[in-house]
């Protein structure tokens, strides 16, 4: 496939590609834009570790070619919060989440996700929102505590 000019907005700043439009958002962001906390994980949209906000929704950035995201907000792990830790990010410290940590950049941003739209989700929700995540070292629990502590720190 032939090289497009895709214009995009990541992390607030608006950048230009020049990539086959095909190409995976992931590898965009992580080979030609050097962020790389996005983490590829199954390449097929399974496991959650790509994880990336479009338009302020989740969204699995191994299977979105960068061609859909022409015009779009991408955020990535590391334009979740500008000037500190979001409190997501706190409370996973706090909490101890990460054991060997490789899936909880896209748990973190599958969980704001929840939390931007919805500031006081039940237990019940949170497992919901969280089972598009899998965590290899099991820290399912640590991570629902994680967000029940943020979403009351930012209630605050």
């Amino acid at each position: 496939m032939n090289n497009e000019n895709i214009t995009f907005i990541v992390n607030g700043n608006e950048v230009a590609v020049n990539v086959p439009g095909d190409m995976p958002l992931l590898w965009v962001l992580r080979d030609k834009l050097g962020l790389m906390g996005t983490k590829y994980g199954c390449g097929e949209g399974s496991c959650g570790s790509c994880t990336v906000h479009i338009n302020g929704e989740a969204a699995n950035s191994c299977v979105i070619p960068i061609a859909a995201v022409a015009g779009q907000k991408v955020t990535t792990i590391e334009g979740l919060s500008s000037g500190g830790l979001h409190p997501l990010q706190r409370a996973w410290i706090e909490e101890q989440v990460p054991q060997c940590g490789y899936c909880q950049p896209g748990a973190i941003m599958q969980a704001a996700s929840l939390l931007a739209r919805n500031s006081s989700p039940s237990r019940e929700q949170i497992i919901d929102q969280m089972q598009s995540v899998i965590c290899r070292c099991g820290t399912y629990l640590r991570m629902i505590r994680a967000i029940e502590r943020a979403a009351s720190e930012m209630k605050k």
